[in-house]
């Protein structure tokens, strides 16, 4: 139950970063819709692909696609109301990964995956609708740019996995390597921290 709660509230982050991204752009009713759903639900589905899971959550719990309705439609009448609380999709976004990060990794461990591979299939999670909002967006994957993005999951899932060390409750473990994502892409993007670029001018 916790663990659908933590999934849920990742979809509507996403379904709102989506939505925002996609009215930015000037997309119609139905392009928004479809950006809304293909950010919050784009990594679950390769997620669940990947692990032999199917049909793919979506498919078989109708509650993700009333969420994804009824974020967008809350999202389109709030939003400059959401404009204001945010200064760009930075929020809704981080905390979309954070949450994905940590369900990603939960599926993994339920079918006995290695911890590095429970990480990767966290931050695929987290990461692939993003990937997949940005190309439809005509825009270059954050994940791709030297923004501290995937690497705040991978930070994120080690932190679950060296707190699963130590008896700690799986809901605190959950809520902290989740913090973990958050606070990291807050300091980078704060301070300025990136990766290096293999570019050379």
């Amino acid at each position: 139950m916790f663990l659908q709660t933590i999934d849920i509230l990742g979809t509507i982050a996403f379904a709102i970063s989506g939505v925002s991204i996609a009215m930015d752009k000037k997309m119609d009713a139905f392009g928004v819709l479809i950006i809304a759903f293909v950010t919050s639900v784009g990594g679950g589905t390769m997620r669940d692909v990947l692990i032999g899971v199917t049909p793919v959550a979506w498919m078989t719990n109708m509650t993700y696609v009333y969420v994804i309705f009824a974020a967008t439609i809350f999202t389109v009448i709030f939003r400059r109301k959401i404009n204001y609380l945010r200064t760009s999709l930075f929020l809704f976004d981080t905390i979309g990964i954070a949450l994905y990060t940590v369900v990603g990794i939960q599926k993994g461990l339920a079918i006995g995956l290695h911890p590095i591979i429970c990480i990767s299939l966290g931050t695929m999670t987290a990461c692939f609708g993003g990937v997949l909002r940005d190309m439809l967006c005509n825009e270059i994957p954050v994940i791709f740019r030297k923004e501290i993005y995937a690497t705040a999951c991978i930070l994120g899932g080690v932190a679950y996995f060296v707190l699963s060390q130590f008896p700690i409750e799986d809901n605190v473990i959950f809520m902290v390597a989740g913090s973990v994502v958050i606070t990291v892409r807050l300091i980078a993007v704060k301070f300025k921290i990136s990766l290096p670029s293999l570019y050379k001018a």
